[in-house]
């Protein structure tokens, strides 16, 4: 109880894609009030441009914090803590006063700095020895803070700290140049495995020449405290002045925790924009070699993340491209378009007749590698939408899988079931191929809000609410809905994933790489 009045509350900012949402949630995991406030998720001044004004995500976690306070008869005095998670690898460039000097790079921005030195001296020999060359350059290339110091030199001369979007709301919360380390997700000069700023020799300084050590802002460990709410950020957001703030971490790994995947024999999968298997663990282990873990959200641990980059993604380009009525009929019902689109599904046998799906519509860093693209192969005269539509969501359960089995072969640990979150985890038909394809079972957790749930019990821990993450995880996450594998469904799956499925991209590639190259010189 507070004051011995009210039971304990603890707010949560989830600063997503598409939405910023305030949750409130007790300590048992429920969420007893909500606010979500739509985001305009990116401006394009030019093509492939992502961006947004900085001072527009201030503004609207403001607008979220204040319409929550106003449709809930939730005390205020009964919330004793926050923390926020945020969309990772979004950059904000401010001054010394903390004003943004440019508007944010999105993490979606396709811009590339072309043409920088490659990597030289005994890491450039090492890299090109154990093949990592190309990803290297990949990595100096999408580098954003190349870009602003190659083509706006005078503001990264001008820039005092380089922060994500997670420091910069903890700055207009806090005061301070803060972030939790478990945020530092992007093409950073971070340590993965030390999980703070990398050492003055690591070759990360290297390929982003530019940076200063003192543009980076103080780091804290998971659910260790941030500062406390300013009277100023009390003032925009109706948040009490005083109140602590904890370090979270960003939102697939608050999504990770908060869905239940804290053991790691639990896959932890997200059915987002970018669609992402994880399990949590306290080994630095490289699903992918000289590929590194993310931060976890839990202190001294590793969230090891095998990406599908545009993931449910296309599930909204298949609806904008070949939805037409179900868009429609959503709009009359009142419902989301994907509701119906399970319809299709329904319709289509396992293997959608032989129509096979890559879905790497976005290259990748290493596996698959930048040449990548997408792929369908199998056509026949009895396909329709209905079959493509399946095959895009076999498609990314062949390729979590994939995913899967590179991190049980590395960590040497068998996953046995798995939790699914993110804005596809809704779709039943979603969830019952990944059951059949994986033939384990797969669960929705208790509640939707699963990144501001796992923001919370990083709150919790931190106050000491609940005495550590176990405890923490047990009391408040819960499985909901489970969709158990169908043997005769999952051999099926078992053959097509086998025979077909992981022999694509191999035979593929070369074939990428030859349309890059033509593409590139036309």
């Amino acid at each position: 109880m507070v004051n011995g009045k009210h039971p304990p509350l603890l707010l949560a900012i989830d600063n997503g894609t598409q939405s910023v949402r305030a949750l409130l949630f007790d300590l048992q995991g429920n969420l007893v009030a909500k606010s979500q406030v739509p985001l305009v998720a990116y401006v394009s001044p030019k093509p492939g441009w992502a961006e947004q004004d900085p001072d527009y995500f201030w503004e609207k976690l403001g607008e979220a914090c204040r319409q929550l306070w106003a449709t809930t008869d939730q005390p205020k005095e009964a919330v004793v803590g926050m923390a926020i998670t945020t969309q990772r690898s979004t950059v904000i460039n401010v001054d010394e006063q903390g004003r943004p000097l440019r508007p944010a790079i999105i993490w979606l921005d396709q811009r590339r700095t072309e043409g920088l030195p490659r990597l030289g001296g005994l890491w450039g020999l090492a890299f090109k020895a154990t093949g990592m060359e190309e990803t290297i350059a990949y990595f100096q290339a999408e580098a954003e803070a190349n870009w602003i110091n190659t083509h706006q030199p005078e503001i990264w001369r001008n820039t005092h700290k380089y922060l994500l979007l997670s420091g910069y709301l903890h700055y207009k919360l806090v005061g301070r140049f803060v972030d939790s380390a478990a945020n530092q997700v992007g093409y950073l000069p971070f340590d993965f495995k030390k999980l703070q700023w990398a050492a003055g020799w690591d070759w990360k300084w290297r390929v982003l020449p530019s940076f200063r050590r003192e543009q980076l802002p103080e780091l804290v460990s998971v659910a260790q405290p941030i500062g406390r709410i300013t009277a100023e950020a009390a003032a925009h957001t109706g948040i009490p002045a005083g109140l602590p703030v904890i370090a979270a971490a960003a939102d697939k790994a608050c999504e990770v925790i908060g869905s239940g995947a804290l053991e790691p024999n639990i896959g932890g999968l997200s059915f987002g924009t970018t669609a992402t298997i994880n399990v949590t663990q306290r080994r630095y282990i490289e699903a992918i070699p000289l590929v590194p873990p993310y931060p976890a959200a839990v202190s001294d641990a590793y969230s090891l993340e095998i990406q599908v980059y545009r993931g449910f993604w296309m599930v909204d380009w298949f609806t904008r491209e070949f939805g037409l009525e179900e868009r429609q009929a959503a709009a009359d019902q009142g419902v989301p378009p994907e509701t119906l689109l399970d319809d299709l599904v329904s319709a289509v046998p396992p293997g959608s007749m032989g129509l096979m799906l890559q879905p790497y519509w976005s290259p990748g860093l290493k596996v698959p590698g930048p040449e990548a693209r997408g792929a369908v192969i199998g056509w026949a005269d009895v396909h329709t939408r209905a079959h493509l539509y399946r095959a895009i969501l076999e498609g990314l359960a062949y390729a979590l899988l994939e995913g899967a089995e590179r991190i049980e072969k590395r960590t040497r640990t068998r996953i046995t079931e798995l939790r699914v979150a993110g804005g596809g985890s809704q779709s039943d038909a979603a969830l019952q191929i990944t059951a059949d394809v994986f033939g384990k079972p797969a669960a929705r957790a208790h509640i939707y809000e699963t990144s501001g749930l796992g923001a919370a019990i990083d709150a919790a821990v931190g106050l000491k609410l609940h005495p550590d993450f176990a405890t923490a995880v047990r009391e408040m996450t819960r499985v909901g809905t489970r969709f158990e594998p169908q043997p005769h469904v999952h051999r099926i799956y078992t053959e097509l994933y086998e025979r077909v499925y992981k022999k694509m991209y191999g035979r593929l590639k070369p074939l990428y790489r030859e349309i890059g190259e033509i593409i590139n010189n036309h």
